[in-house]
């Protein structure tokens, strides 16, 4: 238990706000928008950022990204830096909510999409938007300064667009004051008011990849005079299901080809195809072997085909490292959140975050929030719950999120920041 009444406190200003807290979540869900497209998303957290009479409240940074500045009313030279991502997903929303989404972008780059919040970002903006009321409740006695971090296009922008937590960073929005501890958290299917810690790399490397085949075009009746690019597209998907064996066993990669187009119809043989796809490693140092790799299957298998293939990465993200040190400060204030018996050591993932941007450049903690009707069964697995909503992974378009259990991440953000301001918390 805590000895300090300023945690009491933060505990029941979060209690205050949480009603508040779901209704922005509900508001946001259903109102999502693409990465890069978060204008409504970015004015609501500003309105309310300036409402509590902040010393900044910073807009328009990589596109909608906002930034608030909290400075406390006693000295002190940390700067906690808390941090959301606001975008939503080009997913269909099968959450059966009544405040389910039913928004369509008609004009994103490659829809029509329907847009939803499948990955729980709403659940994040609506939780810092709350530890910043409780926050700036206290903040005569808060011993620093507190950035609330509010990142566009996490999921990654348009391949033509700049975005994202490199572009928040490059545009100076932590420069002044420069954090001395990053922390965050992502919802998940875990029980409810678990947090799922990680020593190491808690999310993979990433990269986009996209790989054009180039055929030369013919009528589908006389393909001898033309390249058929299919085959060699057949190929290099056949190919990549043989990638895993050519790096060691103990570190997981994937590759997943999730998009393919072409040009053309039924009766023609279209000159090019393009694959779009996503490589994870849950090292970072395989991710140049297997681009190497990659990159071989793909224009040897074309070449085979008399075709030719070119393969770019894009959009790399380094991986989600929690150190021991990081981890060894923040379990007690973790453990104070929400007990003992809810703080669990969770497995890897090759899931990515580029909030791994923000720990990477200034230390800090990125946990897991569980939100769904489920246990742990005797290995720490979450299994459903009886009677349930059942167990549903981020990206589904049947995922969901307990509203209840929003007011525990709103007083983790909340005591991870303060405890780091005054020492409590710190490496």
């Amino acid at each position: 238990m805590s000895t300090d009444p300023i945690h009491r406190e933060l505990d029941r200003l979060a209690e205050k706000t949480a009603p508040q807290v779901v209704a922005w979540r509900r508001h946001l869900h259903r109102h999502p928008e693409l990465s890069n497209r978060e204008a409504g998303t970015a004015r609501l957290i500003a309105d309310h950022l300036l409402s509590l009479g902040l010393d900044e409240v910073r807009t328009g940074i990589a596109g909608h990204g906002v930034v608030g500045v909290l400075r406390g009313g006693v000295p002190g030279g940390r700067v906690t830096a808390l941090r959301a991502d606001i975008d939503a997903l080009p997913v269909e929303d099968l959450c059966g909510e009544d405040f389910a989404s039913r928004v369509v972008d008609a004009d994103y780059p490659g829809g029509p999409f329907p847009v939803s919040h499948a990955c729980g970002h709403d659940c994040h903006t609506a939780m810092l938007m709350g530890a910043a009321t409780v926050l700036a409740g206290v903040r005569e006695r808060l011993p620093g300064t507190v950035l609330f971090v509010f990142q566009p296009a996490e999921e990654g922008p348009p391949v033509t667009e700049r975005g994202g937590a490199r572009a928040m960073l490059d545009e100076g929005a932590c420069a002044d004051p420069v954090p001395t501890m990053t922390f965050g958290m992502h919802v998940t299917p875990y029980p409810k008011g678990y947090v799922g810690y990680r020593v190491g790399n808690q999310y993979g490397a990433s990269t986009l990849v996209r790989i054009v085949v180039t055929g030369k075009q013919t009528h589908g009746s006389t393909p001898w005079q033309g390249v058929d690019p299919m085959p060699a597209v057949g190929a290099v998907l056949t190919g990549v299901g043989q990638l895993y064996r050519q790096v060691s066993a103990f570190d997981p990669i994937t590759v997943s080809i999730g998009h393919i187009e072409d040009v053309g119809r039924f009766n023609i043989i279209g000159r090019t195809v393009t694959l779009w796809g996503t490589v994870r490693c849950a090292v970072e140092s395989d991710m140049a072997e297997v681009q190497r790799r990659l990159t071989t299957l793909a224009e040897h298998s074309a070449a085979a085909y008399n075709a030719s293939a070119t393969v770019e990465y894009l959009q790399p993200v380094p991986p989600v490292h929690n150190s021991a040190e990081w981890v060894a400060a923040g379990l007690p204030t973790i453990r104070r959140v929400v007990g003992e018996e809810r703080t669990v050591e969770t497995g890897a993932t090759l899931g990515y975050d580029d909030v791994s941007e923000f720990i990477a450049r200034f230390g800090g903690l990125y946990v897991m929030l569980g939100v769904q009707d489920a246990s742990l069964d005797a290995d720490g697995r979450p299994v459903p719950l009886p009677g349930g909503r059942g167990l549903v992974t981020n990206h589904n378009p049947h995922f969901y999120a307990d509203d209840d259990t929003l007011v525990t991440g709103v007083r983790l953000h909340a005591h991870v920041a303060y405890d780091h301001l005054t020492g409590a918390l710190t490496v």
